[in-house]
């Protein structure tokens, strides 16, 4: 028998027909659910990113397996999406029809990699059965004030007549025909995440997640303690006044309340509808001009710090609320309208930015800060220090005037101490055809409807337009607009609009627990037994999105009283990015992809699955090397012969006690104990070295011994065979049978190690002399400091290490070396 392709489907038979792969929830006491990010199905073949990412989380979940777990594995397809939709423009296969056979492709490709998915539990976003719940979820959120609409400012492609998402924004312009975009304001549904803010960031301590995506999420989140103050305005020498008749104020947040005795100016989004009401009818032209200027960059543009400064004076004027002294309003855009207030107190003497734009304009530039002994104080001075140039709170320091001033400034209503927050709530509102339609209606008498629930799901019409417009496709379906109000019976308008995919993924951890519930979303018993998921396996790249919505939607599902924990996933694994064999990124147009398809047919999958677990540490990846496949081809063979040779031994009793036997036994215990816990840790790549090694030491045990023992041998191939199997399960399962067992190397358990067996009779150390190694020696692994030195003493290239020189002092560290000091 030669390992090959056709054992591979022998194999990924009998596993489907035994059903191995099936969750048991009679025992669900030792229930582990493992859980990868689902993939968008896409119709090309499986890439190398999909089998680092799903093969060897299998190969974990395996392991888990043998270790005694009843392992819940899903999977599913994130079926919604763009792609799906620019396909259906350019080709006219409509999404769903594309959507559906690519589906059918993966899941054939899947079970041709050997995963063991339990396919009862699989789900598609874009069916019916599964976005009825993304709809009913809206509206809880809805009922419950955590879903609203406002007007928000867009990416808009003037050529496309199209909104944009962030991702599709390339280089300011348009990915599909690189037009530039602009920025508009369009009526848009949102999830009220800011309510969550605080308990987001205090949840994540305890979270087995990378460090470094708890400080993105952290950082994304952006939690900052200041002061909220209140400036009045000035325009044409009198109060500003909005269309009710009140005076307008601009609110601004700062964390350096002790700099306010510094503005000399304040700057507002140019964007906003408040920088319309402040603008004079002499500037505005000139702030026109600019507002069509600045609609032209992305928001990341703009708060670049590196970025020229630009900006308009808009002829009004701020009054600052300790001095009343009049300080221009200026139009500028690194202040962002979705940002904090949209305004900022310019305070350019102690801030790199305010002193960049305040050089460019000529405008004032005021210290009130002095550093501390004689510490450097060059403007921009940005430290803490000493207040100065600022009335009564001269001298006081940081803390000191950040309370004297917020004091005084709350008690004429103008201000207060404050927490603010990054995080922006969830904009999810998409002009998209391939998505969830949003449940909402829309009456002219009743005004906002929500579907009533027992009318869901709100179905996507399949006879749309999909020639970019700038209104959702659906839109000009007028047999899925056009519709009854749920309140009043009259004529009324569904939303034409879709969800964010992202909702999709925020919750479907939890409909792979009951996915066939009619009912409801998922049975709470069942969701509170089975989540948190246990190990979640994905991208790095979903730390600021998927990942931190997925966080909130459970928080509100368990306020809503739907569950009864806090966090969708309990522990994270991050995989690395296989980079082609030229170190870079691969990519077609350099040359340097790789096609599993072609490595599997030539070698079988499971060495194409061990090489990714061995030639790269998973949390890293790095660059393809075929070296490295055909090492492990090589290794497969010699386990291969190694068990021809064994499947005719007989299991006799063996005797440890023999020198080679004990050095066999060490070798087999320590890759048994090594592989268990590396494995666990997702290091996969130091797991299978230590198989490699255990081969090995066989090998050696079959030249070195006088009298192989079988029975020894066969034990230490069976448990070779079970360290082995999650990472080559096809040709594991033909190993076990070839070995004699008639069930599934899987139903067997994982091998134990024995801790007498990894003490050792003997141990070798080093004999340095003045710190450079000269020979090395075995000495008993009990043996005390002084009897390691005689014996050193005593050895007869001691003398010959000296070469004359006399031993001034003796070092013994045990177990490891002995250093002779010699002059």
């Amino acid at each position: 028998m030669t390992y090959s392709v056709k054992i591979d489907r022998k194999w990924q038979k009998y596993w489907e027909e035994s059903g191995i792969n099936h969750f048991n929830p009679e025992h669900i006491d030792k229930k582990l659910y493992v859980l990868e990010m689902f993939s968008y199905p896409s119709g090309a073949n499986l890439h190398v990113g999909h089998w680092y990412n799903y093969a060897l989380s299998d190969s974990w979940a395996r392991m888990k397996r043998m270790q005694g777990y009843e392992v819940f594995q899903p999977m599913g397809f994130d079926a919604f999406g763009l792609p799906a939709e620019n396909y259906a423009i350019q080709t006219g296969i409509h999404p769903m029809d594309s959507t559906l056979g690519n589906i059918e492709t993966m899941k054939k490709q899947l079970h041709e990699m050997g995963g063991m998915f339990d396919w009862d539990a699989e789900l598609a976003t874009c069916m019916p059965e599964y976005y009825r719940w993304n709809q009913w979820l809206f509206l809880q959120l809805y009922k419950n004030n955590l879903a609203y609409r406002k007007n928000a400012p867009v990416n808009w492609c003037p050529n496309c007549n199209t909104v944009l998402a962030n991702e599709q924004v390339v280089d300011g312009g348009c990915e599909r025909c690189g037009t530039e975009i602009k920025r508009r304001n369009l009526t848009q549904w949102f999830f009220k995440i800011t309510d969550y803010a605080q308990e987001l960031l205090d949840c994540l301590p305890k979270l087995d997640w990378p460090e470094k995506t708890k400080k993105i999420q952290i950082n994304w989140i952006g939690r900052s303690e200041g002061a909220e103050i209140t400036f009045g305005t000035e325009k044409y020498g009198r109060p500003i006044l909005d269309e009710s008749g009140n005076e307008v104020n601009l609110s601004v947040f700062t964390t350096r309340a002790d700099t306010l005795m510094g503005v000399t100016y304040v700057v507002v989004a140019p964007e906003s509808q408040l920088c319309e009401l402040l603008t004079t009818d002499e500037q505005a032209e000139v702030v026109a001009a600019y507002r069509d200027q600045a609609s032209k960059a992305s928001d990341i543009d703009r708060m670049s710090a590196v970025r020229e400064k630009t900006g308009v004076f808009t002829g009004s004027f701020a009054i600052h609320p300790l001095t009343g002294e009049r300080v221009p309003i200026w139009a500028a855009d690194y202040v962002i309208a979705g940002y904090g207030t949209g305004v900022v107190m310019a305070v350019p003497g102690h801030d790199e930015r305010d002193f960049e734009f305040a050089q460019k304009f000529d405008l004032p530039i005021v210290r009130v800060i002095r550093g501390k002994d004689e510490t450097p104080d060059d403007l921009p001075f940005v430290e803490y220090g000493i207040l100065t140039n600022s009335g009564k709170y001269n001298g006081l320091d940081f803390a000191e005037a950040v309370k004297a001033i917020i004091a005084d400034l709350q008690a004429i209503d103008k201000g207060s101490a404050t927490i603010t927050y990054r995080l922006r709530d969830w904009l999810v509102s998409r002009q998209r055809y391939w998505g969830t339609p949003i449940p909402i209606i829309y009456c002219d008498h009743c005004g906002v409807v929500p579907v009533p629930e027992d009318q869901l799901p709100v179905e996507l019409p399949y006879d749309v337009e999909f020639k970019p417009d700038g209104e959702s496709p659906s839109k000009k379906c007028r047999s899925f607009i056009e519709t009854t109000c749920p309140a009043c019976g009259g004529p009324a308008r569904r939303d034409p609009d879709t969800l964010d995919t992202f909702v999709c993924s925020s919750w479907y951890q939890f409909r792979f627990v009951d996915n066939k519930n009619r009912q409801r979303p998922f049975d709470r018993k069942k969701v509170n037994q089975m989540c948190p998921v246990d190990k979640y396996i994905g991208g790095a790249e979903h730390a600021a999105m998927h990942l931190l919505y997925a966080r909130f939607i459970t928080k509100a599902l368990r306020d809503l009283g739907y569950l009864d924990f806090d966090e969708p996933f309990s522990s994270l694994v991050h995989q690395g990015t296989i980079l082609g064999a030229d170190g870079q990124k691969m990519s077609k147009s350099r040359g340097n992809t790789i096609s599993p398809d072609d490595y599997i047919q030539q070698n079988g999958s499971d060495v194409f699955r061990m090489y990714l677990g061995f030639g790269f540490a998973y949390t890293d990846g790095g660059p393809w090397n075929d070296d490295g496949v055909r090492a492990i081809a090589k290794f497969i063979g010699r386990v291969e012969r190694l068990v021809e040779q064994v499947a005719v031994m007989t299991d006799e009793p063996f005797e440890g006690t023999g020198a080679a036997e004990r050095e066999l036994l060490y070798a087999l215990n320590y890759a048994i104990r090594a592989v268990t816990v590396d494995a666990d840790r997702f290091q996969f790549n130091t797991s299978i070295a230590r198989m490699m090694e255990l081969l090995n030491a066989i090998s050696k045990y079959q030249i070195d011994s006088q009298s192989v023992q079988q029975g020894l041998l066969r034990k230490t191939c069976r448990d070779l065979i079970r360290l082995m199997a999650p990472f080559a399960p096809h040709f594991c399962e033909e190993m076990w049978q070839m070995l004699g067992h008639s069930d599934s190397v899987f139903r067997t358990s994982w091998p134990q190690w024995d801790p007498a067996a990894l003490v050792q009779d003997t141990v070798e150390i080093a004999v340095q002399v003045n710190g450079a190694i000269k020979y090395r020696l075995e000495v008993s692994s009990t043996a005390e400091p002084d009897e390691i030195e005689a014996i050193v003493r005593a050895d007869s290239r001691t003398e010959a290490a000296l070469a004359g020189r006399s031993i001034v002092k003796v070092i013994v560290v045990k177990g490891r070396l002995v250093n002779l000091v010699a002059r």
